[in-house]
């Protein structure tokens, strides 16, 4: 993973309610409303945090049909598991994806070709 992606991805984990919105949805996938009346936040809240969670590629949305035919986003955790160590004096962070391995295989040829996510 590139220094800055680690650095984001650090970021994003040191915020104390990103994490919460992480465990929340760890648990189930959830609507960002279904998020802010869980965790007792705002909306906006909510929002900025899974701004953050999905640039650092740790949460997944999907658009959903309500029964009365609005659209709304459904996030979920995007991984399962993540490890940091320190390898000299950098950080390395590894992630256990829950996306096929196609997904896995495309995000690994960029990698490797030295290409941006």
């Amino acid at each position: 993973m590139h220094s800055e992606r680690v650095d984001d991805l650090l970021d994003a984990l040191g915020d104390e309610r990103s994490r919460a919105v992480l465990a929340a949805l760890n648990e189930e996938p959830r609507s960002a409303k279904e998020l802010a009346n869980a965790l007792d936040v705002s909306l906006p809240t909510v929002y900025r945090r899974l701004d953050t969670l999905e640039e650092s590629d740790l949460v997944t949305a999907q658009t959903t049909v309500a029964d009365d035919g609005n659209h709304y986003k459904q996030y979920a955790c995007a991984f399962a598991a993540l490890s940091i160590r320190l390898d000299g004096d950098e950080y390395v962070v590894d992630v256990q994806r829950t996306d096929g391995l196609a997904d896995r295989f495309d995000d690994l040829w960029t990698e490797l070709s030295g290409g941006e996510e």
